[in-house]
């Protein structure tokens, strides 16, 4: 037995073409297209990649892409004045700040001036708190979407299954955790606390790994044809590496999804989605 890659390019341009007719709809209405604010300050670079990527896809779609580069020495009250004016402005549906910002910036205090209504990230404690309370939102955290869009593209069976997820951030490991249990999967999270990581692991017919540590996962944490979710993306040598060992688990799993190529293009996907939900909501439009 050899797994099934995972395709998330495949999957995430899916996406794009039916987000680009459902805008296409839109606008034959005589509605503007979703808008999206991009607020990007400093210089990581990864931030720029990730950034211009995300340009790229909105364009795809037809959905609009602002982007506001502050300089990096701007403030905290400088930053939250500027998303409290892109928040204030009509024409805007979501409002993403790509993180990280520069050191000296309180991040909580810039994210805390996007209301729930143009949260394009998902991470609103509104947002959030729909979600633990079992209840849909209007959007959700994308990377977590997107796992749980590929489990559905792939016709995994999800209702009654048992899923681990390694890792508890409130970005991945948390809201992965409370879709699949909102999906009726048994989960049980996992992290750097959990004894017997392996044995635990080997129990999930789902295994999604968020935790950052390069090809940790082998074959021994695997049980045979589980779909296997990794979520790691560790730089290393101009490379992006993730959690599980590919060449030890692909001949175990069932599905397996790579890095690169697997949930990544997923979180920018799920980004326009939330994007175009965002808008509807906005517009008074049932979900579509």
């Amino acid at each position: 037995m050899s797994a099934v890659i995972v395709d998330g390019r495949a999957v995430a341009a899916e996406l794009r073409e039916e987000l680009a007719g459902n805008v296409a709809e839109m606008t034959a209405r005589g509605m503007a297209p979703p808008s999206l604010a991009v607020v990007l300050c400093g210089d990581d670079p990864a931030s720029a990649i990730y950034v211009r990527n995300k340009v790229r896809a909105a364009e795809r779609a037809g959905i609009q892409f602002t982007l506001h580069r502050p300089p990096g020495e701007s403030t905290t009250d400088e930053l939250v004045e500027l998303v409290r004016s892109l928040d204030a402005d009509d024409t805007v549906d979501g409002i993403l700040v790509q993180l990280p910002l520069p050191s000296h910036v309180d991040p909580d205090a810039v994210m805390a001036r996007i209301s729930p209504e143009k949260d394009a990230d998902g991470f609103h404690p509104y947002n959030f708190g729909r979600l633990a309370e079992g209840h849909p939102a209007v959007v959700a955290p994308g990377t977590p979407l997107g796992c749980m869009e590929l489990l559905r593209r792939y016709d995994a069976p999800v209702r009654g299954s048992r899923a681990v997820v390694i890792g508890r951030s409130a970005i991945v490991g948390r809201p992965v955790a409370l879709m699949l249990t909102n999906a009726d999967s048994t989960v049980t999270i996992c992290h750097s606390r959990t004894p017997d990581l392996a044995s635990v692991c080997r129990e999930a017919d789902i295994l999604v790994s968020a935790i950052g540590r390069p090809r940790m996962i082998d074959a021994s944490y695997v049980k045979p044809g589980a779909f296997v979710i990794d979520v790691g993306t560790t730089p290393k040598d101009g490379v992006v590496i993730g959690d599980i060992d590919r060449e030890s688990v692909e001949p175990v799993a069932g599905w397996l999804t790579p890095v690169p190529g697997g949930v990544g293009p997923m979180t920018i996907a799920m980004l326009l989605r939330n994007t175009l939900a965002l808008a509807r909501a906005r517009r008074g439009l049932a979900e579509g």
